[in-house]
C-alpha cells in the first residue's frame, strides 16, 4: 500500500500497520461525530496502542455512540434482551467503552467536544478532556490539537453506478473541509494518514458527500463483516412535548425554512406539521381550544395555520428522521438552487419550477443570460433544465437532433422553435434538504437506503460550514445561503432558561458539561441575521430531580449556552414567549406567563424584588392554569383517535417493554432520595404477584423463578412498581 492513495485492502491490521509507517507512533486520530466512526479499524488502532505503550494515541471526536448497558441490576435485565435484539450483531467502540468504564490506558486520551446528553456527567476524565467549541470551529480546533490520522466509514460506489467513488453519506460535515487542509499539512511536510473502511449498509448520498476513493490512502474493505448501523431508539413523545411541537408548528412559515434537532421534542413538531398539513380541521381544532392567536400573537406574524402548499425547506446540522417523513408527506419540497440570482426570482415568484418563454426573458431581464445566447448561457440553461439535456450549442446555433434553431430571443421564429424542440418542463437539481449529519433508528436507514435515485437527489448531505452559519463558503456563499433560507425557522433544546433570557443547554453551573454546545450558538445567531428568521428554544417547564418538581424556567443560573442578548422566542408546553426587541420587564414576564404555576409566584416576586417588574403587578387569573393536568386535558381533545400518540413515528420497545419501562422509572424517582428508598424497599416486601397477573412480564425480565437474595428482591420490585401504574399519584389539582 505504500506511497499509493486509494489502495484498497481486506486485512484491518495492515491498515494500522501502514498508519503507523506514514506517521509514526504519536497519532492523533480525528473521527466523525456519530455513526460515521470505523468500527473495525478504530477497533484495531485501538487495540495496537494497548498492546503497545509506545505508542501515544489521542481519539479527537464527538458523540461515540454506545448501547445502554443500565445502572442497577433491574435496569440490566430490562436493557439485555433489548440491547441484544437492537445492537446484538453491531461491534462495539472499545475505546468508548473503555472511556466509560474509566480504564483506558495512560498512554490512550479521548477527546470529545459532544457528549450523548449527560453520559459523561461524573466521569472526571472526560470532563478535564471535554472541548468546548461550536460545530463549525471544530475543523479548525482539530487541525489546532495536531491531527493527523482521519479514518470514517464510508458507502461504496460501485453499486450505485459510481466506480471509483466513495460517499461521505452520514458524516461529510467536517470531512469535507478537514481532507483539504490534512492534503496542506502533508505537502508542508507533515505526514498524515486518511483511512476509509466501506460499509454496504450505508446509504448513499451524492452531491457533495461524493467523492473519489484516492482522497484517502487507504480503503479497508471487508464485505464479510460489514456491520449493521448504530441505532438511536424513537423515544416517547410526552403530552407536555406534543403541546410544545404544537406551538412549534404554529410558528412554521409556509414556503419557508426549518432547522430542527434530535429527540422527542424534534419528533413532536414534526408530528405536529403532519398534522396541521394532512388533518388541518383537527389541528385547527387544539389551536382554537388554546386560543394560540389570542394569547400569543406572534404566531400570526411569523407563522401560518393552514397546509403547506408551498412547502418547507430543510437545511439543519442534524437530518433526523422527522425530515424523511416531512418529505413523504409532501412537506419538505419547497428545492433550492445553488445560483443566488435564481434562486431570488424563484423567492419572488418572477419565474416558477414550470419552464416556459417566460423563463428565458425574465433572465434575460435580469442579466443571467444574453441574446443572443452564447455557449456559457447554454451550459447554465442545461444545468437547470431550463433547456433539455441533449440541446448543444455548435456555431452559433441551438442543435436539438437534427435540428437547429437561431438563439435570438427577440426572433419570434426562434422562440416558436426553442419552445418546440429545445425548452425544458421543470427545473432540475434542486435540492430539498441540506444535511451535515444523520443518526436515528434502523427504520431511518432502512427508507434511505431505499429511497428512488429521484428523491435521493433532493437530499444534500454537506458540510456543515455551510450549513450552520452565513459565511462565504466553496458550496455557496452569504448571498445565496440568504436567498436560501427564507423565513428559517431554527428549533433548538434547551435544558433551562434564565428570566433574563439567557439558555442554559449543554452545562451546568458548576462546570460539568452535559453535552455541548454542538451548532446551536450558530443557527440562534443566524435568526438574527437573516430577514425574516426566527431562533425558537424548546424546553419542558419542569424537571424531575431527587424526587422533587423544579422549574426550568429560573431566575438566574451560573453558566449559559446562549446569551441574552440573542433572546428570541422561547417555548414551553404552556406557550409561546415572543423576547425578541423587548423591553426587560416584558422578557420576564412573557417567560413567567409560559412557567408552570407551581412556580410563577416565586419568580415573579423575585423578578419585583431585583426592581425589573413593577412592584405593583399581579399574576393574571388566566397565566394560572399552566398545570400538567392542562396539558393532558389540551392534547385529550381528540378522543379516542390518538391525535397525539406517544410513538407517533413507531417504536423499537414491545408492549411488555413499555410497561416494564413505565415501572422501573417510576421505581427510580420513587428511590431518588434516602427516605423514598427506604420506603419503597419495605412497600415492595409485601408486593405479591399471588394471581400471576404480572407472569408475562416477571418473564421477560428472567424473574419467573428467582434464586438468589437480589433475584427475590427484584422480582418484588417489579411487582410493586407494576402494581404502582394502576394508581395514579395525586398531584393535588385535578382542574382541568
Amino acid at each position: 500500500m505504500a506511497g499509493t492513495r486509494g489502495q484498497v485492502s481486506n486485512d484491518v491490521n495492515a491498515c494500522v500497520d501502514e498508519v503507523i509507517r506514514r506517521v509514526g507512533k504519536n497519532i492523533t486520530l480525528g473521527l466523525p461525530l456519530g455513526l460515521g466512526k470505523p468500527v473495525r479499524f478504530v477497533n484495531a488502532l485501538y487495540q495496537r496502542a494497548k498492546d503497545d505503550p509506545e505508542i501515544r494515541l489521542h481519539i479527537v471526536t464527538a458523540l461515540s455512540l454506545l448501547a445502554p448497558k443500565g445502572s442497577s441490576s433491574l435496569e440490566q435485565r430490562f436493557l439485555g434482551p433489548f440491547v441484544e435484539r437492537l445492537y446484538g450483531a453491531i461491534p462495539e467502540l472499545a475505546y468508548a467503552r473503555d472511556v466509560s468504564a474509566n480504564r483506558l490506558p495512560q498512554n490512550v486520551q479521548v477527546s470529545e467536544f459532544f457528549f450523548k446528553a449527560g453520559s459523561y456527567l461524573n466521569n472526571r476524565s472526560q470532563q478535564r478532556h471535554y472541548v468546548c467549541t461550536n460545530y463549525t470551529h471544530a475543523v479548525r480546533d482539530l487541525m489546532a490539537l495536531s491531527v493527523n490520522v482521519v479514518a470514517q466509514m464510508v458507502a461504496p460506489g460501485d453499486a450505485h453506478g459510481q466506480p471509483g467513488q466513495v460517499s461521505l453519506s452520514c458524516n461529510p460535515d467536517l470531512t469535507l473541509d478537514l481532507i483539504p487542509l490534512l492534503r496542506e499539512r502533508e505537502e508542508a511536510g507533515t505526514p498524515v494518514a486518511l483511512v476509509a473502511e466501506l460499509n454496504r449498509n450505508l446509504p448513499w448520498f451524492g452531491h457533495d458527500a461524493a467523492i473519489g476513493a484516492d482522497r484517502f490512502d487507504m480503503v479497508l474493505e471487508q464485505p464479510s463483516s460489514d456491520y449493521p448501523l448504530f441505532s438511536a431508539p424513537e423515544m416517547s413523545v410526552s403530552p407536555e412535548d406534543h403541546l410544545i411541537g404544537f406551538y412549534a408548528s404554529a410558528l412554521l412559515k409556509d414556503g419557508g425554512t426549518l432547522q430542527v434537532g434530535i429527540g422527542s421534542l424534534g419528533a413532536a413538531l414534526v408530528h405536529s406539521a403532519i398534522l396541521r398539513h394532512r388533518h388541518n380541521q383537527a389541528w385547527r381544532a387544539v389551536f382554537d381550544h388554546l386560543r394560540v392567536d389570542e394569547h400569543f400573537p406572534v404566531v400570526t406574524e411569523a407563522g401560518g395555520t393552514g397546509p403547506f402548499e408551498q412547502g418547507l425547506y430543510g437545511c439543519s446540522e442534524m437530518m433526523v428522521d422527522g425530515f424523511l417523513y416531512l418529505m413523504e408527506q409532501g412537506i419538505l419540497r419547497r428545492e433550492v438552487y445553488d445560483h443566488a440570482g435564481l434562486q431570488a426570482l424563484l423567492n419572488r415568484g418572477d419565474v416558477t419550477g414550470q419552464v416556459s418563454l417566460v423563463t428565458l426573458d425574465v433572465l434575460r431581464r435580469e442579466k443571467l443570460i444574453d441574446s443572443p445566447l452564447r455557449a456559457r448561457d447554454v451550459r447554465w440553461l442545461i444545468r437547470y433544465g431550463i433547456f433539455r439535456d441533449t440541446v448543444e450549442f455548435r456555431g452559433g446555433r441551438l442543435c436539438a437532433g437534427d435540428q437547429s434553431v437561431e438563439g435570438d430571443l427577440d426572433d419570434p421564429e426562434a422562440r416558436e422553435a426553442i419552445q418546440t424542440l429545445i425548452l425544458g418542463d421543470r427545473l432540475t437539481g434542486g435540492i430539498v434538504m441540506h444535511g451535515g449529519f444523520y443518526v436515528g433508528p434502523e427504520r431511518f436507514y432502512q427508507s434511505l437506503r431505499e429511497l428512488p435515485d429521484d428523491q435521493r437527489a433532493r437530499i444534500s448531505m454537506t458540510s456543515v460550514n455551510f450549513i450552520n452559519h452565513l459565511y462565504d463558503h466553496r458550496f455557496g456563499d452569504q448571498k445565496l445561503k440568504a436567498a436560501q433560507r427564507v423565513h428559517g425557522r431554527f428549533i433548538n433544546s434547551a435544558m433551562m432558561y434564565t428570566l433574563n433570557g439567557a439558555g442554559v443547554s449543554d452545562g451546568l453551573e458548576d462546570g460539568r458539561v452535559v453535552s455541548g454546545v454542538g451548532g446551536q450558538y450558530n443557527f440562534v445567531a443566524m435568526a438574527h441575521e437573516l430577514p425574516g428568521a426566527r431562533s425558537i428554544l424548546t424546553l419542558r417547564s419542569t424537571r424531575q430531580s431527587h424526587g422533587k418538581v423544579l422549574s426550568n424556567i429560573v431566575f438566574n443560573y451560573g453558566h449559559c449556552t446562549i446569551p441574552r442578548h440573542l433572546r428570541d422566542i422561547v417555548i414551553t408546553e404552556y406557550g409561546i414567549a415572543d423576547l425578541r426587541g423587548q423591553p426587560d420587564e416584558q422578557v420576564y414576564l412573557r417567560l413567567i406567563r409560559i412557567a408552570d404555576s407551581r412556580f410563577q409566584q416565586e419568580l415573579l416576586e423575585q423578578a419585583q424584588k431585583v426592581g425589573k417588574v413593577d412592584s405593583a403587578f399581579r399574576l393574571p387569573a388566566s397565566w394560572c392554569n399552566n398545570t400538567p393536568e392542562a396539558v393532558r386535558h389540551a392534547v385529550s381533545l381528540s378522543g379516542d383517535t390518538g391525535l397525539f400518540p406517544p410513538f407517533p413515528f413507531g417504536r423499537d420497545f414491545t408492549d411488555e417493554e413499555l410497561t416494564l419501562g413505565k415501572a422501573l422509572k417510576g421505581l427510580k424517582a420513587a428511590t431518588s432520595t434516602r427516605r423514598g428508598k427506604l420506603a419503597t424497599l419495605w412497600q415492595a416486601l409485601r408486593a405479591r404477584d399471588d394471581e400471576s397477573r404480572y407472569g408475562a412480564l416477571l418473564e421477560r425480565m428472567g424473574l419467573t423463578s428467582p434464586s438468589g437474595l437480589r433475584d427475590k428482591l427484584d422480582r418484588r420490585l417489579v411487582i410493586h412498581g407494576l402494581q404502582q401504574l394502576e394508581t395514579p399519584p395525586d398531584t393535588g389539582n385535578s382542574k382541568p
